[in-house]
């Protein structure tokens, strides 16, 4: 195999052992300040608790600067990509997404990260909430597809 082959491969490796890395210290994270428990994210969304808004409002405090400074000194992620922010401006389909997370956040009192740590810290719940994980990525994906289906002109469609 030539060098030129294992690049490739080699990339993807570096990726997946940075992504597991750093999803194991974000799990790490998580379950040390008990935001895997329901009765936490319960009583941060009945305003009974604000730890947790504390919390995210102290990873923002502390992530927005060091991106921000990172985009403009030209920082190459460890892919080797230059880091580029994405700044949309708010829409409706954002207020609507925001929404319809929130609402399954309440219901299942968990969210993607927090079931997965919940799972792996034994507690089964989680389990519950890993189907709709599943669900909620799949009709994603399928709005996706169809949005780029709708905004290809029907001429450049093969047949």
């Amino acid at each position: 195999m030539s060098a030129g082959h294992r690049q490739p491969l080699f990339k993807l490796t570096k990726m997946n052992v940075i992504g597991i890395l750093f999803g194991i210290m974000f799990g790490a994270v998580l379950g040390a300040s008990n935001l895997h428990e329901y009765d936490t994210i319960h009583n941060m969304l009945s305003l009974e608790e604000i730890d947790v808004f504390l919390f995210m409002g102290s990873a923002i405090a502390v992530s927005a600067p060091a991106l921000w400074f990172l985009e403009r000194r030209g920082f190459a992620t460890p892919l080797g990509g230059d880091l580029k922010l994405s700044r949309p401006k708010p829409e409706a389909h954002h207020v609507k997404g925001g929404a319809l997370f929130g609402i399954g956040w309440a219901i299942a009192g968990t969210c993607p990260a927090p079931a997965l740590v919940m799972i792996s810290s034994g507690a089964w719940m989680g389990l519950i909430a890993l189907p709709g994980i599943f669900l909620g990525l799949h009709l994603r994906e399928r709005q996706v597809v169809r949005q780029l289906s709708e905004s290809v002109p029907e001429e450049s469609v093969p047949v």
